[in-house]
């Protein structure tokens, strides 16, 4: 995913930014910004290019697994670490799902690398590397559900609103469940708000109600004049075996920050 806004957020705010990518896709920063070419599933490569540096915070919305954490936390040096956990590490998710409902001290801590286990295995052993072997640290796991807008790539939501337009059907077995998402520029800029807050540890992000897929069904229905061809035969729909679920985020209102309604997004 990625969050344009974040960037923009903390260059208006008058904060020095440097980038850290695999230098492959150009950037519009132009000299506003600095910039370290890494890769980041590399050790040598992360300690090369960070060893020897300060930051005020580092934002990392990329790491997926116990390793990533590791080749940060063990070469950089910062006041403040922010990582863009996800909301996948709840086991099971649920309505009004908090952020002590995962305990990052209750499991067996591996170190890992991304393709070792399944996508929310890797992001709580992730979080277990926080937890269990960096507390001391000063760090924050912003917790996200699905993000949603136009800068989603993995182009989940186009899904439905291709199936609708082309009246394929499409398979959903958690039609009616009520569900949270965010607005991906908004995941961004929250977590561009945190960078001068004094939060630590976990706090979940989310649009401040949920909604259900016969909802966004219907929406994309209206907006298109097309009908939906549900069958048991269609193509399975990408966020099937989803649970019904909320996100709490009263840890994130407290800091004074305010999500959107997700029922009145315009996305």
């Amino acid at each position: 995913m990625r969050f344009h806004r974040t960037r923009i957020f903390i260059l208006e705010q008058g904060h020095e930014v440097t980038i850290a990518t695999r230098g492959k896709t150009p950037d519009s920063y132009g000299d506003k910004v600095e910039r370290i070419t890494i890769q980041r599933t590399n050790e040598e490569s992360m300690r090369e290019a960070l060893q020897g540096k300060h930051f005020d915070v580092v934002i990392d919305k990329i790491a997926y697994c116990s390793n990533d954490i590791r080749y940060v936390m063990d070469y950089v040096d910062c006041d403040k670490y922010i990582y863009m956990s996800s909301t996948s590490v709840y086991n099971p998710k649920h309505m009004n799902t908090v952020e002590s409902d995962f305990d990052g001290y209750s499991k067996d801590f591996v170190w890992c690398d991304r393709k070792e286990f399944p996508y929310e295995q890797i992001k709580r052993q992730a979080e277990y590397a926080l937890w269990q072997k960096y507390p001391g640290k000063n760090w924050i796991a912003v917790r996200y559900p699905f993000a949603i807008g136009k800068d989603d790539y993995t182009k989940r939501l186009l899904f439905y609103v291709e199936h609708v337009i082309k009246s394929e059907p499409m398979y959903i077995d958690n039609i009616d469940y009520q569900m949270s998402y965010i607005r991906s520029d908004e995941a961004g800029e929250f977590i561009a708000y945190l960078v001068d807050k004094d939060v630590k540890g976990a706090i979940n992000g989310s649009a401040s109600e949920t909604i259900s897929l016969r909802e966004v069904i219907n929406y994309i229905e209206e907006k298109t004049g097309k009908c939906a061809a549900l069958s048991e035969q269609g193509e399975a729909a990408p966020y099937n075996g989803e649970p019904e679920y909320s996100i709490n985020t009263d840890k994130a209102e407290k800091t004074g920050y305010r999500f959107s309604n997700f029922k009145r997004l315009d996305i």
